[in-house]
């Protein structure tokens, strides 16, 4: 990966802090997008350390913000004129319904809208870049989906099914953008790392009567963030998936994601419900759509 520039969003903990630390021991220039200056800071002078390479970057923004990622877009296209890897990671899963500042819910909005608008944001150089790949961390909690075009979680509010539509939305988005990028040079997949260690996983047990079956969850059905982050880094690096895109990875290989997930009318939907929600489209629409009100 020498000579090569990569993005990891929520490079700080977890599988991103994972991610970027690979990249790095594999030679590339690193742009770690977190949240929080102090530990972005910390885990890039760690990376370094650890790594032996000083070619890392930090950039902050808060993904709740819309108007925070595009800056941070701007930001590493004035900065930067090549970019080979996108790995989209940074997500969030909240017990309680919260509304940004964009006045959309919050795990929709970090785990879907900002990755929406930052690769978009980035598509250009991406392709300036080409042979370039982008990398989207979902789950395979895109399985368990009910009212999936509920996505604004408006009518009722549950955090584990909130950040499973929200992961449906990794996977919808992955083929969507795929197909729309064919020819460019630029891959797009997505993936389910595993049941990994984090901070999220942590969170969906953090309730009265679930905390006790967490340590029984930790020990014996979770996996370090180390081993989660193999597939990202495999698909941000290996000439095993060379031109392979619009593909849902489970277990180091292409697998086959949820029927609803290939339903080509929630893919247009989402498209464009995105594009009204980032602000590129008026309330009602596009392409003879009618999309209902927020």
């Amino acid at each position: 990966m020498q000579g090569k520039v990569c993005l990891v969003t929520g490079a700080n903990r977890g599988i991103g802090r994972a991610t970027a630390e690979a990249l790095a021991r594999q030679g590339a220039t690193v742009l770690l997008v977190c949240r929080e200056r102090a530990t972005g800071e910390a885990a890039k002078q760690e990376i370094a350390r650890t790594t032996g390479n000083a070619n890392l970057e930090l950039f902050v923004a808060d993904f709740a913000v819309q108007a925070e990622v595009r800056r941070v877009a701007e930001e590493i296209r004035a900065k930067y004129s090549r970019l080979d890897v996108l790995v989209s990671n940074a997500g969030v899963m909240l017990l309680h319904r919260v509304t940004t500042v964009d006045n959309i819910e919050a795990t929709f909005a970090v785990n879907h809208l900002a990755s929406f608008i930052l690769i978009n944001e980035l598509g250009d150089l991406l392709k300036a870049s080409a042979p370039a790949r982008v990398v989207i961390v979902a789950s395979e909690a895109h399985t368990r989906v009910s009212d999936p075009e509920d996505w604004d979680s408006t009518k009722t509010y549950n955090g584990r099914a909130a950040y499973n539509r929200s992961k449906l939305a990794n996977v919808v988005f992955t083929y969507d953008l795929a197909h729309r990028l064919e020819g460019s040079g630029v891959t797009v997949n997505c993936c389910h790392p595993g049941w990994v260690n984090t901070n999220i996983l942590h969170s969906m047990y953090d309730r009265w009567w679930l905390r006790w079956v967490w340590p029984i969850v930790q020990k014996y059905f979770t996996v370090s963030p180390e081993e989660g982050a193999k597939i990202v880094v495999h698909l941000a690096t290996s000439h095993d998936v060379d031109g392979v895109t619009g593909k849902y990875f489970n277990q180091m290989r292409a697998t086959t994601s949820s029927l609803i997930s290939h339903d080509p009318v929630i893919g247009a939907r989402l498209w464009n419900l995105s594009l009204r929600f980032t602000g590129e489209l008026p309330p009602v629409t596009i392409t003879g759509e009618h999309i209902a009100g927020h």
